[in-house]
């Protein structure tokens, strides 16, 4: 019988948000042990795994092969979700790439993507700009997680495209309506919300506090070196960015500490 696969804490995160008894899309399989875990668990009944390289792909089918899962999962080699087909999923993951990459993934299958019930998604970097895209793409978010795993921070999305095509409530530009501009409390919450989960300020995650906690200490350090080694425009307006950040992290942990 073969082994039982173990998943990292950040793998497990997005299998845990995986509706048990939908058929999954696991964009950007790699090695495949995500989609083999989803079926080993009895999560999924179906799984489709794809990768736009034939090299992780191939480690993938090798791997389902050795599980005796072929019957369960299969691969195909795809940029995004070009190759995935109409009624193949009810979920979709995505994760361990950039958010930028990750929202052209969406944008480019905006409408196969529209007849999902989830999708699962774990953007490495541009969070802040990838969670705002969500946002006025119309997207709602279903659940948040984040974990620490090997020094670094994953935070994790479970989105809905049932809305996509229409703006989130109160996401329009208000000035480019021209109407009046928002609030600087609204502008706060947004950016607040936008860069570290309206669900994980709201749950008080205790994976965020401590992701704000570093961040905080790691802002006046990076200030300090600058005020006292760097010189010239572009050292200020770096300044004045870890000034801004530095504010909001400190707005969000005063969330941590409202009763």
């Amino acid at each position: 019988m073969a082994e039982k696969v173990v998943l990292s804490a950040r793998m497990r995160a997005l299998t845990d948000m995986v509706t048990a008894g939908n058929r999954v899309c696991d964009v950007g399989c790699d090695h495949g042990w995500v989609s083999i875990y989803l079926v080993q668990q009895g999560i999924s009944p179906r799984v489709l795994a794809m990768d736009v390289r034939q090299g992780p792909l191939s480690r993938a089918q090798e791997h389902i092969r050795q599980q005796g899962l072929e019957a369960y999962i299969d691969t195909r080699l795809s940029d995004g979700v070009t190759a995935l087909k109409a009624g193949e999923a009810d979920t979709v993951i995505c994760a361990g790439m950039g958010g930028r990459l990750m929202r052209r993934i969406l944008e480019e299958g905006r409408e196969k993507l529209a007849a999902m019930e989830e999708l699962i998604l774990q953007p490495q970097s541009e969070v802040a700009d990838f969670r705002a895209y969500l946002r006025q793409a119309g997207y709602v978010t279903l659940a948040e997680d984040m974990v620490f795993e090997d020094g670094k921070y994953y935070p994790i999305m479970k989105v809905s495209a049932s809305s996509q095509g229409h703006r989130a409530e109160g996401s329009a530009d208000r000035e480019a309506d021209g109407t009046e501009p928002e609030p600087a409390e609204d502008a706060d919450r947004r950016a607040l919300q936008d860069r570290f989960g309206r669900m994980l300020l709201d749950c008080r995650h205790p994976v965020l506090r401590q992701y704000l906690m570093d961040a905080q200490q790691g802002n006046r350090q990076i200030t300090e070196q600058l005020r006292q080694n760097a010189t010239g425009g572009r050292a200020a307006r770096r300044i004045r960015e870890l000034e801004e950040e530095q504010r909001l992290v400190c707005l969000a942990l005063e969330q941590f500490e409202q009763k």
